[in-house]
C-alpha cells in the first residue's frame, strides 16, 4: 500500500513519463490536488482498471483537455475536503465512489460534486471501486443511447468484462433479454449466472448463426459492441430489422472492408456510437443522477425484484500496477480488476 508522505502538498501516484508497456509505470510524487469551485477532495481507497488505462499508457488515448494525466477513471474513498460553491450533498468522512476523467491511480483526487455517488451500505470501498466507470458506461449505452425497451433482446460482446457483467444485470433491470459473447466456457458460465439468456463462444464457429437460431431468425434488437472492425459482418448478420448497433470500442480494429453500408441499409439498421470520458460535465451529471435514481437502490440488500452487484475478478496492490496491466492485457479477467491504494 501507499505510505503517506509527510508533506501535505504532495501525494504518491502512479506515473508514466513516456508511452510504452506496463514497465513504464512507476510510483512517483506529484502535487496533491486542491479542490476547485464545486469540487470535493477524496482520499482514495481503491480504483479499478479499464481498457482506456492501457490505451493511455501506450500513448493511444489522451486525457481530455483539463483532465489529470494520471491514469484511473474511477475511484472509491472518503471525503476529506471541499472547494467553494458546493451544494452540501456530502460531509467529511462520507464514503463515496466517483466517475473520473483521470487521476484514480493516486492517493487523492478532486472530483466535481455532481459525479459522486454514495457507497451502498453493505459494500466495501474496494467493492464500490468496481462500479463507477463500468456501470455508468453500461447504463449510458442501454438507457441513454440505445434506449432499451422491455422485452427487447440485447447482444453484449465481451460479456464477462466489467462493462459486460454490468450490462447483463442492467438489461435484466430494464426487463430486456441479454445475450452475450465471450471467449471461454468459464466466462460464459459467469454471464449466464448473472442472467444472460444465452452465451456464445466467439472462438467456436460463427456466433451470428447461433444468435439467429436462438432468436428464431429474427436477430437482436440491440448490439453493445466494444470490438468493432473484426465483428462487423457478424454484427450486421445478427441485427434485427430496425435494430440498433451501439459501438463503444474498437478492440478488434477500426477498419471495415466490404459491403457494410449495403447490408446495414437492408436491415434498416441504426449505427450509434458513444464514449463517456470526453462527455461534458452536464451530461455526466445527468447520467450519474439517473443512475442514482434508477439503478443504485438495487445494489442494496432489499426486496426489489432485481438486485445488482459488481463482479470482481481479482485485486492487486498499487505497487503491483504493472502486473495488473499485464493481467488485463492477457484477457484473464472476468469482471473488474481492483487496485488497492490505501487501507479502508
Amino acid at each position: 500500500m501507499f505510505q503517506h508522505p509527510d508533506e501535505d502538498t504532495k501525494m504518491q501516484a502512479i506515473c508514466c513519463k513516456e508511452p510504452g508497456g506496463p514497465e513504464k509505470l512507476y510510483l512517483g510524487r506529484v502535487p496533491k490536488p486542491k479542490p476547485k469551485d464545486g469540487e470535493v477532495l477524496i482520499k482514495i481507497s481503491a480504483t479499478a482498471l479499464n481498457r482506456a488505462d492501457l490505451l493511455q499508457r501506450k500513448g493511444l488515448y489522451s486525457a481530455p483537455p483539463g483532465a489529470s494525466e494520471i491514469l484511473g477513471l474511477e475511484a472509491a474513498g472518503v471525503v476529506t475536503g471541499f472547494g467553494p460553491g458546493l451544494k452540501g450533498n456530502f460531509n467529511l468522512g462520507d464514503k463515496v465512489m466517483a466517475l473520473l476523467s483521470g487521476g484514480g491511480y493516486a492517493q487523492y483526487v478532486a472530483v466535481p460534486e455532481e459525479l459522486l455517488m454514495p457507497v451502498p451500505s453493505h459494500l466495501t470501498l474496494y467493492e464500490a471501486a468496481a462500479i463507477p466507470e463500468a456501470w455508468l458506461t453500461a447504463y449510458q449505452l442501454l438507457h441513454f443511447i440505445a434506449r432499451v425497451k422491455e422485452g427487447e433482446s440485447v447482444l453484449i460482446h465481451a460479456g464477462a468484462s466489467g462493462v459486460g457483467t454490468a450490462a447483463i444485470q442492467l438489461a435484466r433491470l430494464f426487463h430486456a433479454v441479454p445475450l452475450v459473447t465471450a471467449g471461454s466456457p468459464d466466462k460464459l458460465k459467469v454471464a449466464e449466472k448473472l442472467g444472460a439468456a444465452a452465451g456464445f463462444n466467439y472462438k467456436d464457429g460463427d456466433f451470428s448463426e447461433k444468435i439467429l437460431q436462438f432468436t428464431q431468425g429474427r436477430g437482436v434488437d440491440i448490439i453493445l459492441d466494444c470490438i468493432g472492425g473484426s465483428y462487423w459482418e457478424k454484427n450486421v448478420h445478427s441485427l434485427a430489422i430496425d435494430g440498433r448497433w451501439v459501438l463503444y470500442g474498437v478492440m478488434g480494429g477500426k477498419a471495415v472492408d466490404g459491403n457494410l453500408l449495403g447490408k446495414l441499409l437492408f436491415k434498416r439498421g441504426h449505427i450509434l456510437s458513444s464514449l463517456l470520458r470526453s462527455r461534458s460535465l452536464q451530461y455526466k451529471a445527468e447520467l450519474v443522477g439517473s443512475f442514482i435514481e434508477q439503478a443504485l437502490p438495487h445494489f442494496q440488500p432489499t426486496d426489489l425484484s432485481v438486485s445488482l452487484r459488481p463482479i470482481i475478478d481479482t485485486t492487486f496492490n498499487i505497487e503491483d500496477i504493472a502486473e495488473a496491466h499485464r493481467y488485463m492485457e492477457a484477457n484473464k479477467n472476468t469482471g473488474k480488476i481492483i487496485i488497492k491504494i490505501s487501507e479502508t
